[in-house]
């Protein structure tokens, strides 16, 4: 099976907008542990990639992010890596030994006979670089409104596994939102 790749452009002083799906487009995301776990491989990701995170929604089958590398050489393909790899094995082990009925949705058919277990969708994702301020802030209302347009919720604050409700509220975020350099590099 052949599948798309994906050119990323590494370059410095732009943002990346990054989407990437659950296997098969299942809504693993609706379970509020599963999205605790991606929130603490998203921190550890942060942390050790040197980046800043501007926006985020966690959907039921996929996630959007607005990052921001804070180094002048970097690689997407890695950032990507330190979300997915760390989040899926967790993930795995975890219904292992407490949710054995979930692995049968994750459970994957190889040609060879062989079975494996997948929580993301195989592939990069979707990467798109951003260096315009209006694009930006663009970014952020179509992340935002994510769960509004599929009839989640009527607000975007409203959605729990997001930044809307920072951005609009000024409430706390299960993740935190990096607003000084996103003011700093925007203006605000």
């Amino acid at each position: 099976m052949k599948f798309k790749t994906c050119k990323r452009y590494n370059d410095p002083g732009h943002a990346h907008e990054l989407t990437f799906s659950c296997y098969k487009n299942q809504p693993f995301l609706s379970n509020s542990w599963v999205c605790e776990l991606l929130c603490q491989s998203i921190v550890k990701m942060k942390s050790k990639c040197i980046i800043d995170l501007w926006a985020f929604v966690f959907m039921p089958t996929h996630i959007h992010l607005l990052i921001y590398p804070k180094t002048e050489e970097y690689d997407i393909s890695s950032i990507l890596k330190s979300i997915k790899q760390p989040s899926s094995q967790r993930i795995l082990s975890i219904c292992k030994s407490d949710y054995p009925s979930f692995l049968k949705q994750m459970t994957e058919y190889k040609s060879n006979g062989k079975t494996t277990y997948r929580f993301w969708q195989r592939g990069g994702g979707y990467d798109r670089n951003i260096y315009k301020m209006d694009t930006i802030k663009a970014v952020i209302d179509y992340i935002h409104h994510n769960p509004v347009r599929k009839g989640l919720v009527d607000n975007p604050a409203d959605w729990k596994w997001s930044s809307a409700g920072f951005y609009y509220c000024g409430s706390n975020s299960p993740l935190g939102i990096d607003k000084s350099s996103f003011e700093e590099v925007v203006g605000g």
